[in-house]
C-alpha cells in the first residue's frame, strides 16, 4: 500500500525507528520533532497520515491534531506516553482516528498505520489474506487476523509480531534477537532471554493444528515451516 506517512516525535531514536519500519513496509515517511513544522508540512499537502506524539516541546499535539482535520481531513494516530483513560478519550474526542501509547510495538503501529489507510481508501488497493501451507494457515494483516484451520487465533500483540514477522519469508531463519528487534524495537533492552516464551504461547494457541508450523533451529532462533500458498 502506497502513502506518505508524517511522525511527528520529539524523540529522535523512535523517529528514525518508525521511519525505518513504515519504508520497509512501502510507505514514505517525513519526520520531525516540531509541531509547527509539522503544521506547515500539512498546510503544503501531500500528506495521507499523521502519527503524532502528543507531548512536543514547541506546540500542544492537540493543536497539531486540530490543523491535521482542519488540513483536508487528514487521519491521525496519536502516539503518547500519557496512558490513562481520560487522555485516551481526549485524542479520540478531538478527532484521532486510533491512539497508540508507549512502549509499543513498531510492527503492530505501521498495521495499525496500513488499516486506517485502508479503512479510508474502501480497501481498494489492498490484498486479501496471506495463505500457508495450503491454506492451513491466513494472515490478514489489514485487519490484525489470523486463522489455522478457519479458527480465528487470539494473539498478544508480541505473538502478533511473531508470527507475522516470520510469515514474512517462510522458511527463513530468525534468530532471537532479530525477532525481538522487529517486534519490539527500540524497547528490546533485556527482552532477548524472554523471546522462548512468547514462542511458546504462540506455539500452544496452534497446537490445535496436527502438523509443525513453528521450527526451532538450535543455537540460532526459528523459522515458519509452512510456504506460502501461490
Amino acid at each position: 500500500m502506497a502513502g506518505t506517512v508524517l511522525v511527528v516525535e520529539d524523540d529522535r531514536e523512535i523517529r528514525d525507528l518508525l521511519r525505518r519500519y513504515l519504508e520497509r513496509a512501502g510507505l514514505q515517511a517525513h519526520t520531525t520533532h516540531s509541531g509547527a513544522e509539522a503544521v506547515r508540512l500539512l498546510d503544503e499537502g501531500g500528506i495521507d497520515l499523521v502519527v503524532l506524539d502528543l507531548g512536543l516541546p514547541d506546540v500542544d499535539g492537540l493543536d497539531v491534531l486540530a490543523a491535521a482535520r482542519a488540513d483536508g481531513d487528514v487521519p491521525t494516530i496519536v502516539l503518547t506516553a500519557r496512558n490513562g483513560v481520560e487522555d485516551r478519550i481526549r485524542g479520540l474526542q478531538h478527532g484521532a482516528d486510533d491512539y497508540v501509547t508507549k512502549p509499543f510495538s513498531p510492527t503492530e503501529l505501521v498495521l495499525r498505520v496500513q488499516a486506517v489507510l485502508h479503512r479510508l481508501r474502501g480497501g481498494a488497493t489492498e490484498p486479501g489474506p496471506a495463505s500457508y501451507g495450503a491454506g492451513r494457515l491466513r494472515i490478514d494483516e489489514a485487519r490484525h487476523e489470523a486463522w489455522l484451520a478457519g479458527r480465528l487465533l487470539e494473539l498478544t500483540p508480541t505473538e502478533w509480531g511473531l508470527l507475522t514477522t516470520m510469515a514474512s519469508a517462510p522458511g527463513r531463519v530468525f534468530s532471537r534477537y532479530e525477532l525481538v528487534n522487529r517486534v519490539r524495537g527500540y524497547e528490546f533492552a533485556g527482552y532477548e532471554r524472554t523471546i522462548d516464551s512468547h514462542v511458546k504461547n504462540l506455539r500452544r494457541k496452534l497446537a490445535a493444528d496436527p502438523g509443525e508450523i513453528i521450527a526451532t533451529v538450535l543455537g540460532v532462533g526459528y523459522r515458519l515451516v509452512l510456504g506460502r500458498d501461490r
